[in-house]
């Protein structure tokens, strides 16, 4: 897991003047990948990387280039991630093809493979990856992200050209030689304060998106980039009528589990696996310690009852015999670290998550560089509470169009904070209106009052349209997933979860979002996801062998953040200096963001997650926009205990 910059310019010339600009924007990055950097110029493209080794250590140095014995040298490529199945594609490709090698790693099976297989050769790889492929003969680069988005890859075009990178800090470096403007997309940032996140393929600069998750592309010196969808998750569910059917369906997830799991591991250097108090992180963790009995796996929390799962997860790591590391966090720690976290974030994720995130990959960094995680289940599996939320509101399906929208009407009568009052409101709604992913920060009623440029005619619709439409006729529960695969786990889930272990030169893999483990979970039928007692009702019977009693039907609370009682005590000074100094008067209006702050203090209503979106926003804009906050960014140095 690495760093990738890459620069296609209009001309050699162009390319040529641009070096200089790669090699300084490289460093924004370094985080990424602090074991190498290097850089290589050729024909129209300049391309800069910094490595984290993980496979391969002394060989697989990028740029890497590679060609057939008949053209040496014809391709070069920039890669970031894993590819977990790079053994058994490598000696495809020997004994179908001839193909040759001289590293031990995944890098160069990536570009033989497109040599060989052409463009469909994506739908091969079972990893995570971003990466550019230039062909030096037909002057065009190929790239691709993969299925689901575990790895980013923003880019930029320009008259200068267009450019890819790991990181927007790097393209936002490269601006005046793309000729680029940093201007906030308001669009953008009113989706934000809805979802909590910026929604793909956009980004918080206008003038810089996201290829898509499951998207591949093309592009030459001067033209357009060209893009297509490799993978579009469908879901079949199988017919369950025994006992047998059911058993069948459960020892084929659990094989899917181990299969990965086991291809997730393969790495030269020591592997251990983050450990909440849920049945996802003890599921890896369980079967990652049939491949390492040493295995070492971090948590973290907090000294606030009800808001650590401290105890749980290490009654788990004793039941599965794993050394465990914990790591607390107290307030003023993520208050004085919450700028250096959003600036490795890139664009604003108002997840407080990610903050004990951060500082439990900073933990581990000193023991492995590599960690197992859990992401990716809940969207697979239906682990999600609000996936249960079709069966609360099924009364209301029966009743009719005008009756449900005067239901409506009436809730919006019903004063905030009275119960039933948002229960009333979303029966009203289809389920296409009402449901846009986990989170729900700002309503748009709410937002008027805030956001100085709101627009009415701006939607999470506009976001979650084409997903409701690929999924046409699907169960209610089952649309959500999917929406949930373009939407929450792509924008919050995913990027928390990538920033903050890269931040710490950490390389985190997610075995539950694995092709073959998608291929079996998409053929689970409604009643196995889900019932009125529990969620994921299919992987917590496949697992019962796996994991211990106690985690097997627990609730999840993954790392929760006690934002809710810190905003109104430790946090109340420091939120509300934030708020005074921030630069952000032509967007928000202040004044109603201070009120929220003070009726959240009084205990009048529960603001905490629409102030939290509204600072990490707003420090964001002190970082990025206002370059009014400088955070102190530490080199990478990470000595390692074992």
């Amino acid at each position: 897991m690495c760093g990738l910059l890459g620069l296609i310019c209009p001309t050699e010339d162009n390319a040529g003047n641009a070096v200089n600009a790669v090699a300084s924007a490289l460093p924004c990055q370094r985080h990424r990948g602090p074991d190498e950097s290097d850089t290589w110029h050729g024909g129209e493209v300049v391309f800069g990387f910094n490595r984290l080794s993980i496979i391969d250590l002394e060989h697989s140095h990028q740029p890497l280039s590679w060609g057939p014995p008949e053209t040496p040298g014809r391709y070069t490529i920039l890669f970031n991630g894993e590819i977990y199945n790079y053994l058994e594609l490598r000696a495809e490709l020997i004994e179908q093809y001839g193909a040759r090698f001289v590293t031990d790693g995944d890098t160069e099976v990536i570009v033989a493979a497109y040599h060989y297989l052409g463009t469909s050769m994506v739908g091969r790889l079972r990893g995570m990856f971003a990466f550019l492929v230039w062909d030096n003969e037909r002057h065009v680069v190929f790239g691709a992200r993969d299925p689901f988005g575990i790895k980013p890859l923003f880019y930029a075009a320009g008259p200068g050209g267009v450019a890819f990178a790991s990181e927007k800090k790097s393209l936002l470096a490269l601006g005046t030689t793309l000729g680029l403007s940093g201007d906030v997309d308001s669009r953008s940032l009113q989706h934000y304060l809805v979802m909590q996140y910026v929604p793909e393929p956009a980004s918080l600069h206008r003038a810089v998106r996201r290829i898509e998750s499951g998207t591949s592309f093309t592009v030459s010196p001067g033209g357009q980039l060209v893009t297509e969808r490799y993978f579009a998750p469908n879901f079949n569910p199988r017919v369950i009528n025994t006992d047998a059917d059911a058993d069948r369906l459960h020892n084929d997830i659990v094989d899917a589990m181990r299969d990965s799991v086991a291809k997730h591991m393969r790495a030269d250097v020591t592997v251990g696996a983050f450990l909440s108090g849920g049945i996802d992180s003890t599921a890896i963790a369980a079967l990652a310690k049939e491949h390492n009995p040493n295995l070492v796996t971090f948590t973290t929390g907090f000294e606030r009852q009800g808001y650590s799962e401290v105890d749980v997860a290490a009654e788990s790591a004793a039941a599965i015999g794993v050394k465990h590391v914990v790591r607390t966090v107290s307030a003023e720690e993520m208050m004085q670290t919450l700028p250096l976290i959003i600036w490795y974030l890139d664009d604003p994720v108002a997840d407080p998550a990610l903050v004990p995130l951060w500082f439990i990959a900073r933990e581990a960094r000193q023991h492995v560089k590599v960690v197992l995680s859990g992401e990716g289940a809940d969207e697979l599996f239906g682990g999600y509470s609000i996936y249960r939320e079709p069966l609360s509101l099924a009364p209301f399906e029966r009743v009719p169009d005008p009756l449900r929208k005067a239901m409506g009407r009436v809730s919006t009568a019903i004063p905030e904070g009275v119960r039933g009052k948002d229960l009333l409101r979303r029966g009203s709604l289809t389920l296409e209106e009402r449901y846009y992913g986990n989170a729900r920060i700002f309503r748009d009623d709410q937002l008027g009052s805030i956001l100085r440029n709101f627009d009415p005619q701006i939607s999470h619709t506009d976001v979650t349209a084409a997903a409701y439409r690929a999924s046409e006729g699907w169960d209610a529960v089952t649309r959500m997933q999917h929406v949930d695969l373009f939407t929450w786990l792509r924008g919050d889930i995913l990027v928390k979860a990538d920033k903050t272990t890269m931040a710490n030169s950490l390389e985190l893999r997610v075995p539950f979002l694995d092709p073959e483990v998608f291929r079996v979970a998409s053929t689970i039928p409604l009643e196995q996801k889900i019932t009125r007692e529990t969620t994921k009702y299919a992987l917590r019977q496949a697992l019962a062998k796996v994991v211990p009693s106690h985690v097997l039907n627990r609730r999840k609370l993954g790392f929760p953040v006690p934002i809710k009682h810190w905003l109104r005590d430790e946090m109340h000074d420091w939120a509300r200096t934030i708020i005074q100094e921030s630069q952000t008067e032509a967007l928000l209006n202040k004044t109603a963001v201070l009120q929220l702050l003070e009726e959240h203090r009084s205990g009048v209503l529960d603001h905490s997650r629409r102030l939290w979106a509204l600072l990490v926003f707003m420090i964001w804009h002190g970082i990025f926009i206002e370059g009014r906050l400088s955070p102190q960014v530490p080199e990478p140095h990470y000595p390692v205990k074992l």
